[in-house]
């Protein structure tokens, strides 16, 4: 076993500079690094409301990019999305400052606690959330760094000085392999950053490589069958619904929103848990959080009242506003998988909603090339389809690549889905605003700017005289 060095020393006061500082994984660091004691600046190509959290935590931010921003550095660090000829880059690599990816600043946070990773390719950001509310609930006091508000604590990172760090182990970059950590949670393994991997296997390999660096326990999902594999070969705890499972999730029950179930472990009752999310899949998630927190000592009981006070994540399962009895919802989902388990979870809430309308809005083309076939059973769930056009997060727009391959690929396989193509915003909001009625819940989802959707239909139903009603 092999474990990742940290590239930069942080346990002194360092003066320190985050390019692309307002994106959730940056702002989230410059955080964590001014907590901890450093003198830190940040800056952006334009102003964005999670700018004034990064102020607040004692960040001096520059919005727009200069030379001038990387004076006194003893380090900076960028986000991918920042390109490589930025000119703060540039100027730092000119002087000889030290310059690292977010994966090397995040791997020199991570050495300064004994960390507790969550991986894999969708429920980290829940998952990663619910482990560090377990260590709280067991007055560890957890620093933590999540790729999303944590709605009970209105921020995605804390610095405490405690001994754990909990953080998310983002596969997208090859970020996971580079942390030092303790102890790991692996929750699933799917394709998906096939511009940054080629191929399955290329995934699954990485993967493979993260559970072998690990120090101490690794924990893995029995359900998913690539995880059940690597489970295998790693001698892994595993957690999730199957009989075999040594954590697992039984008995459930939805009632409004919720869900009742009980874990037990190796066949032996631990006790019950009542979860305040909907969706089998946050079942899940919350057992994998229990099986790590109780692999490093953490009661059951502990990890049951947390679990049963989570407040969530902000865009998962976000209900963002009701209008003559429809409920309108935001969420991240935007690989096959993911959306199926959100519609599934809107379907079997126990909320007593008549219609689920489903809106997706594909993201990145090269991303769309490869994987519209796979959504082809993701909807369902869903009473009615609405697919709009590709978000392209930076990506080269390719011919014939659009929205409509996804509508395709729903149709070619479900022919009797009610599916509308609506690839202009305002036509898609105009759309939905007209159709929605009393008894339905409309999920917007994907990772582009449908997150301000829900806002905006609610908008024009406020101002449009014509609305369904």
């Amino acid at each position: 076993m092999t474990v990742p060095t940290a590239p930069l020393d942080l346990s002194e006061r360092q003066r320190l500079h985050v390019i692309g500082v307002g994106g959730p994984g940056m702002s989230a660091i410059a955080i964590a690094l001014a907590e901890m004691g450093h003198v830190v600046s940040g800056s952006d190509i334009r102003e964005r409301p999670e700018l004034d959290r990064v102020r607040a935590a004692g960040v001096t931010v520059t919005v727009g990019h200069a030379r001038v921003n990387v004076d006194g550095c003893e380090a900076i660090t960028y986000s991918t999305a920042v390109p490589l000829n930025n000119v703060e880059i540039d100027e730092a690599s000119r002087r000889g400052i030290t310059t690292l990816r977010r994966a090397g600043m995040l791997a020199s946070i991570c050495a300064q606690a004994r960390s507790l990773g969550v991986a894999g390719t969708h429920g980290k950001t829940t998952t990663t959330s619910m482990v560090m509310l377990i260590l709280a609930e067991a007055g560890l006091r957890p620093s933590f760094i999540v790729g999303g508000d944590v709605t009970d604590m209105g921020t995605g990172a804390q610095w405490t000085g405690g001994e754990w760090l909990v953080v998310e182990a983002d596969e997208s970059d090859g970020t996971h392999l580079e942390l030092p950590l303790f102890a790991t949670v692996l929750t699933n393994v799917e394709a998906d950053h096939l511009d940054h991997y080629g191929d399955l296997a290329a995934i699954e390999d990485s993967f493979d490589r993260y559970l072998s660096q690990v120090g101490g326990p690794v924990v893995v999902c029995a359900d998913d069958p690539v995880c059940r594999r690597l489970a295998g070969i790693h001698g892994a705890i595993t957690y999730g619904q199957a009989a075999d499972a040594d954590f697992r999730a039984c008995d459930l029950h939805a009632s409004q929103g919720s869900y009742s179930f009980t874990v037990e472990r190796n066949g032996r009752l631990l006790g019950d848990v009542a979860l305040p999310l909907r969706g089998v899949h946050n079942v899940v998630n919350a057992t994998g959080a229990i099986a790590l927190a109780m692999s490093i000592g953490i009661s059951f009981e502990a990890c049951a009242r947390a679990l049963a006070r989570f407040g969530g994540v902000a865009r998962r399962f976000d209900i963002r506003g009701t209008d003559g009895g429809a409920t309108l919802v935001d969420d991240y989902a935007h690989i096959p998988s993911e959306i199926a388990a959100v519609l599934a979870a809107a379907r079997g809430s126990g909320d007593g909603w008549r219609r689920v309308i489903a809106v997706f809005q594909p993201n990145r083309f090269n991303r769309m090339v490869t994987l519209s076939p796979e959504y082809r059973d993701s909807f369902v769930d869903a009473d009615l389809v609405v697919l709009t056009e590709i978000f392209a997060s930076g990506t080269t727009p390719i011919p014939g690549v659009t929205g409509k391959l996804v509508v395709n690929a729903v149709l070619d396989a479900h022919p009797d889905t009610r599916v509308a193509w609506l690839p202009r915003r305002h036509d898609l909001i105009e759309f939905i605003g007209r159709e929605l009625r009393d008894g339905d819940v409309c999920i917007s989802m994907g990772c582009g700017d449908i997150a301000s959707f829900p806002e905006e239909v609610l908008e024009w139903r406020a101002l449009s005289p014509t609305r369904n009603r």
